[in-house]
This record gives C-alpha cells, structure tokens and sequence, in this order.
C-alpha cells in the first residue's frame, strides 16, 4: 500500500484566561489580531476570511526548513462564544492531516473558560496526534500572552 496509513485522534485542551470572552474571541477575528499567536512567526501569505464560508490560509516554514501550508474553512461563528472550523495541513504538495475543531468560550467570574476540541485524521505518519496536541497547547499559551497585554 506504499506506505499509507492514518492515525485518528481527539484532543481537548481547556485553558482560563483572566480577560473577558470578547477580548479572546477577537484574537482570531482577523490577521492583525490572529497573527500576534497563531502559527509560526516566519508565515507568509496570512489570508483571513473570518465569516461562515470564510477562509484562512498560510505558508510557513516549518522548524525542519520544509514549507507547510495551513488551509481552513469556518463553518459556524458564534460571537464571543463558538468557532467551529475545518483545516487541512500539507508539507509541500501533500496533505498530512485533516481535522475538526471547536472552540467554546464561557464566562470565568471576570474571566474566560477557552475548550478546544480538535478530532483529527494524521495521515502516512508525517504528523501525530501528539504532535499536533503539543503544537496547538503552545499556540494557546502564545493566544494567552496576546489577550493579556
């Protein structure tokens, strides 16, 4: 089968930020804002369509030299409380992975309560879920980081 194969996985990771929900579903309301913590620092590209049908998509290096390509589609926005969006990863031409992921937002007594879910199919072992749990805990410490200054 050349090698082909799929790795399933689900992660939740929640996080309390100190800051109302509002504050933290704006930071990933458009590119100024998105692009303080979300992705690597050297993309390029950054395109966002933060709608219902709306579009996101980048070009970065990766920290092994090699080009990955994030591409995301929103199916459903509930403002200050839900996103809900699909995303593909490619290195170079080929796609590693596929997945589904939720954001939920909650009041925290003056806080937010962030919940995000991500089910994923990692695909021909070029990513795990491991590996995208770990990537995606540090992309909310740096979302943590821009909605607190």
């Amino acid at each position: 089968m050349n090698g082909r194969s799929t790795e399933h996985g689900t992660l939740v990771i929640e996080r309390s930020f100190p800051t109302p929900a509002p504050r933290v579903f704006a930071a990933w309301t458009s590119v100024e804002a998105k692009s303080k913590w979300f992705g690597p620092r050297t993309q390029e590209g950054f395109e966002l369509d933060f709608q219902i049908g709306g579009r996101e998509r980048f070009v970065a290096e990766g920290p092994d030299g090699e080009r990955y390509t994030y591409v995301a589609l929103y199916h459903d926005i509930v403002k200050d409380e839900r996103i809900v969006y699909t995303y593909e990863m490619y290195l170079g031409e080929e796609r590693i992975s596929v997945s589904v992921a939720t954001v939920e937002l909650a009041p925290a007594g003056e806080g937010t309560q962030l919940t995000l879910t991500e089910q994923g199919v990692f695909l021909d072992g070029h990513d795990t879920a491991a590996q995208r749990e770990h990537g995606t805990r540090d992309l909310i410490e740096h979302l943590a980081e821009a909605v607190s200054g």
